[in-house]
């Protein structure tokens, strides 16, 4: 295959020759800005994970590490087939050094597969690793097929981290251990409904009971079997990985049809305030994991900037309450800067991958680094892990809801404010 990798090559060894004999040489050659393609799901119902990119993107460019570089920006609008579109765009069209890309499977991997096919760097984030590697695997029920990539990479925290602080979040609670799940027809919900890797051998161990209905296509509008499912097995416990506008569905419904579980730890879909919000006072108490927070005890590594600081920064500049992604966007550009600043030659493939292996950035999210810390051999040489704490959403006095952080076991560094409470 006549890969962007090949043609760079060829396109290099033609500049030479052209500035040899005196003509105008390859853009490298003259200074050029480093390009950085970055796809999210900027329209369509995942919008909301990309509220701060034009924040965060807008700082990078006006600070003295973004000084030396372009950003152009991709809208996945929430759907796999377009994000590989975009992502062909930026690299054949655009011309770009290297890819990011960031929020949900539906974006990160068929950006993340268009790159390896045409070997261009890529760094992703905001994905469960297990997703983001297995997923885009070959043969996703076969392990012993399963590769690494070669131009791809990943930081964000794993499927195991999310059991471990929803199991440690409902242990803070008396209840029946009985839960009910709605995992939906997707890369999420089919990593986190896995046999093998997902929730239910973990919850079995620990001595839960999984009530689940089975998958669900995104954007339902009836989840009556599934709440019919776990009002019959008594379930004390929700848990899922639903996008926004269907948990919003479930919950609505859920209430209207007497379904009032004592918890109900939810990922992806409540993890902003506004998702919270549309319940009105029914999102009381609603959990769901936390990556990021102003209170993580992070800064940048651009401009020393503490997470407190950039949350802040963020509120004055759109009025609007910070949202986790904040944190992982600024340190997807965090490691551009930080990558494009041990190369001498943006354009080499090599050594661009190189350097991002090589990669120990202490950055707005946390340490970053491929080591293969609290990885399966598998998954080492392209996945590094974040820490994930767990929080709840409570009713403000004057309105709106705030995030508590009411579980820290696997990262006691990072400061709680309060305990877990039933959902009244």
């Amino acid at each position: 295959m006549f890969t962007r990798r090949k043609l760079l090559k060829s396109t290099a060894a033609t500049g030479l020759t052209l500035a040899a004999g005196g003509l105008a040489a390859p853009a490298i050659a003259q200074g050029a800005k480093i390009r950085l393609g970055y796809v999210s799901p900027q329209s369509g119902p995942l919008a909301a994970f990309s509220d701060a990119d034009k924040f965060i993107i807008d700082g990078f460019l006006n600070s003295d590490a973004g000084a030396n570089f372009e950003v152009i920006v991709k809208d996945s609008q929430s759907n796999p087939n377009r994000a590989a579109e975009v992502a062909k765009e930026l690299i054949i069209d655009d011309e770009i050094d290297m890819m990011l890309v960031a929020s949900t499977p539906e974006t990160t991997n068929p950006v993340a597969t268009t790159c390896e096919a045409e070997e261009i760097p890529v760094i992703s984030t905001v994905a469960p690793w297990q997703p983001y590697f297995i997923g885009q695997q070959g043969n996703p029920g076969d392990p012993g097929s399963w590769r690494p990539f070669d131009f791809s990479f990943h930081f964000f925290w794993g499927l195991e981290d999310v059991i471990s602080t929803f199991t440690s979040m409902w242990n803070q609670l008396e209840t029946n251990k009985s839960v009910g799940a709605i995992f939906p027809n997707d890369g999420d919900g089919n990593a986190w409904g896995d046999p093998n890797v997902g929730f239910p051998p973990v919850l079995d161990a620990q001595g839960y009971t999984l009530t689940d209905t089975g998958r669900y296509q995104n954007l339902t509008d009836d989840f009556s079997a599934q709440i019919n499912a776990f009002k019959s097995a008594n379930c004390e416990i929700v848990t899922g990985v639903p996008i926004p506008p269907d948990f919003t569905t479930f919950w609505t419904q859920a209430k209207q049809q007497g379904f009032n579980p004592k918890a109900a730890s939810i990922g992806k879909a409540i993890l902003f305030p506004q998702a919270v919000k549309v319940l009105g006072d029914q999102g009381h108490n609603l959990s769901s994991e936390v990556w990021w927070s102003p209170s993580h005890p992070f800064a940048s590594s651009l401009n020393g900037q503490s997470a407190g600081e950039l949350a802040a920064a963020y509120t004055a500049a759109t009025n609007k309450q910070w949202t986790q992604p904040i944190g992982f966007v600024h340190a997807l550009f965090e490691m551009a800067a930080d990558v494009m600043g041990r190369v001498e030659d943006s354009r080499d493939v090599d050594q661009v991958t190189s350097a991002i292996a090589a990669t120990q950035l202490s950055s707005m999210v946390g340490r970053i680094a491929f080591d293969g810390a609290g990885l399966p051999p598998f998954a080492a040489q392209n996945v590094a892990k974040t820490p994930l704490v767990g929080g709840q959403w409570r009713l403000k006095d004057g309105g709106g809801y705030d995030l508590v952080i009411v579980e820290n076991s696997d990262h006691p560094n990072i400061p709680t404010g309060g305990k877990m409470e039933e959902i009244s």
